[in-house]
């Protein structure tokens, strides 16, 4: 009688078979719902939903938020490309996806970006947030606040990278709105999306959406994601004649029922757009930087103390009254006196006079108005600093603010003129305000507290659809660079403006 036996192959593949239908594939049904989101990125009209305000595992779609801000960090002066990052142990013992960092190894932030966007990495994610707001706590703090400012209200970040954890959630609306925001907010960062591979310093990467790129017309993003918990994962974008969509899956069932679903919705959305429409971009989130406390900024390596030299009281008087003379001419009294107020108790408590003359200069400031000339000519004619003959008009976005005509059509307000020099085409942003009397208050207070580096500068207020810009003009690099670096240590928000 023969006996039949089971090779050892067929008996393993009983086994995996068993495994994935009694433990998986329930597991995945369960864990993974599905939700879905399409919208026009012209205008953020929502086209199709399903479940989209259920808050689900993200998964890897969380590094869009941990790019944006490496990118935001940039663009503000936080961090460069080139930065040499040091990694850490718990970024060197994140689980797959990864790039393979070691503990202790330098690597600069442009690579550590690639291998986020493309690859997915997840040591690459942790690295970023570390390097930016020093852990991983506090860099989940600043994307839970850039998301509320979003208007992301059902996201709660617990990492960098999007791996399960209790309370880390989002849904298929938020994450669509995140891609947008990448797409309008840094467009020149936005390619890295589309790229099929990347040199991410340590190894050649390649994308986890590629096939999506190279089989859908149009498409060029954004990322994907996965976990047991979340399933399949998808945040894409596409463009084409004029239109382009997002469309976010969560819960997909595999990779390719995923891409197939994405591509579908693409096209819903592609039938269901007008075929023009006006762009409107997301409005950005204001800048607040890292933060230890409410509205504090975190800066590296800041200065624990005034980097201002000491002022001889009686000269550090005069200055600030011929100061508020000059502002007095342009400015309403109520501005005037409040900011004066302001500026003089900043800029003596500062330094190192005594507490007396303090109290001596801040007397002083209700008698500015008699410094003041009687009347004010229509055709203000500014005095130059070289001779009559030599001296030639400025140009139309330095003209005073009595100059409505101007003002009006270049929607800024220009509040004082400064000669500057061939190199001087680098300026300061204190902030952007609900007002243009907001803006200019901080202006002149800031101007009487930081005189050292903002005499001479242009203070001009930037109107736009987002509110008022506070800025400060006509500076070489090097004042703007320190002129930040003083008013960032006294926790005051600031960023520089390059030449335009």
């Amino acid at each position: 009688m023969k006996v039949r036996r089971s090779s050892p192959a067929r008996l393993w593949l009983y086994i995996i078979t068993a495994i994935w239908l009694l433990v998986l594939l329930p597991l995945s049904a369960i864990a993974a719902p599905y939700a879905d989101y399409v919208m026009d990125a012209r205008t953020g009209q929502v086209l199709h939903s399903s479940n989209s305000e259920a808050r689900l595992h993200p998964a890897s779609l969380t590094k869009m938020m941990t790019l944006y801000i490496a990118f935001e960090a940039i663009e503000h002066g936080e961090i460069s490309l080139d930065k040499q990052v040091t990694i850490s142990r718990k970024a060197a013992s994140e689980p797959p996806s990864k790039l393979g960092l070691k503990s202790g190894q330098q690597i600069a932030l442009r690579y550590l970006i690639r291998a986020a966007a493309i690859k997915s990495a997840n040591d690459a994610a942790t690295a970023i947030g570390e390097a930016i707001s020093g852990s991983e706590a506090a860099f989940a703090e600043r994307m839970n606040r850039t998301a509320r400012m979003m208007g992301m209200t059902q996201t709660t970040f617990q990492n960098a990278h999007g791996l399960t954890r209790s309370g880390h959630l989002s849904t298929a609306r938020d994450m669509s709105i995140l891609g947008r925001h990448l797409i309008y907010d840094y467009p020149q960062y936005y390619n890295l999306f589309s790229r099929r591979t990347a040199d991410a310093g340590v190894a050649t990467v390649n994308h986890t959406n590629r096939r999506l790129l190279s089989s859908y017309s149009g498409a060029d993003g954004i990322k994907t994601g996965y976990t047991v918990a979340a399933g399949f994962n998808l945040t894409a974008s596409a463009e084409r004649g004029g239109k382009r969509i997002i469309a976010t899956v969560f819960g997909g069932r595999s990779t390719a029922t995923r891409d197939a679903k994405v591509a579908e919705l693409l096209d819903l959305g592609f039938r269901r757009a007008p075929g023009s429409a006006p762009l409107q971009k997301p409005g950005r989130p204001a800048y607040v930087g890292n933060t230890t406390g409410a509205g504090a900024t975190r800066v590296a390596g800041a200065v624990s103390r005034s980097l201002r030299p000491q002022p001889r009281a009686a000269d550090q008087n005069a200055v600030l009254m011929a100061a508020a003379a000059a502002a007095a001419a342009t400015q309403d009294d109520a501005l005037i006196k409040a900011a004066i107020s302001e500026g003089l108790n900043a800029a003596m408590n500062d330094g190192a006079a005594p507490e007396t003359e303090v109290a001596d200069a801040a007397a002083a400031a209700p008698d500015v108005p008699d410094l003041r000339p009687s009347s004010r000519p229509e055709q203000l004619v500014l005095a130059a600093a070289e001779p009559a003959a030599e001296a030639v008009a400025p140009p139309e976005e330095e003209f005073a603010e009595g100059d409505t005509t101007l003002a009006d059509e270049a929607q800024e307000i220009v509040t004082r003129i400064a000669s500057t020099g061939s190199d001087q085409h680098w300026g300061i942003n204190v902030g952007r305000y609900n007002s243009r009397y907001q803006a200019e208050k901080v202006l002149l207070r800031t101007a009487l507290t930081e005189m050292a580096t903002l005499d001479g500068t242009r203070r001009k207020v930037v109107q736009s659809s987002q509110g008022f810009d506070a800025n400060f003009m006509g500076m070489s690099r090097e004042t703007a660079d320190l002129a930040c670096r003083r008013l960032q240590a006294r926790n005051v928000s600031c960023f520089m403006i390059g030449p335009s």
